[in-house]
């Protein structure tokens, strides 16, 4: 009887590993080319006019231009999405940082206020592949 529950015990925690591995894994990947994608978007705008997105407050405070701005935005986004497929516990807390900070952003243009929401959800989702990563 023992050896029936241990196998029993064997075979649950092997799947809950295996179901623990999937969800890092598609978490990892979201995380790490996400960013990519956003990040070479801010040189190409196809998928929206990433200037628009900079809190007034922001673009008083930097020296450079909004576009050169969001051009440097762009490499740090790259950065840190492959960042996040090398060593995913670094990363995604680096991630979920910077999506708080684009959040606080959003919120302080005084609009976009659904688009700071799906940021906070998203670094959620990357403070919590943190949580699902072993130590790089």
């Amino acid at each position: 009887m023992a050896t029936v529950t241990s196998d029993y015990a064997n075979h649950a925690h092997q799947a809950s590993t295996d179901k623990f591995e999937k969800v890092a894994t598609i978490l990892r990947w979201t995380y790490g080319l996400v960013p990519i994608v956003a990040g070479a978007d801010k040189f190409m705008h196809l998928l929206t006019d990433w200037d628009k997105y900079l809190a007034p407050v922001v673009t008083d405070i930097i020296p450079l231009s909004p576009g050169t701005f969001m051009s440097i935005v762009g490499v740090i986004e790259i950065v840190a999405g492959i960042l996040v497929l090398v060593k995913p516990k670094l990363g995604s807390m680096i991630v979920g940082c910077w999506l708080m900070g684009i959040a606080i952003n959003l919120l302080l243009t005084g609009q976009y206020f659904d688009i700071a929401v799906r940021d906070i959800v998203m670094a959620i989702g990357a403070f919590s592949l943190f949580l699902l990563s072993v130590d790089d």
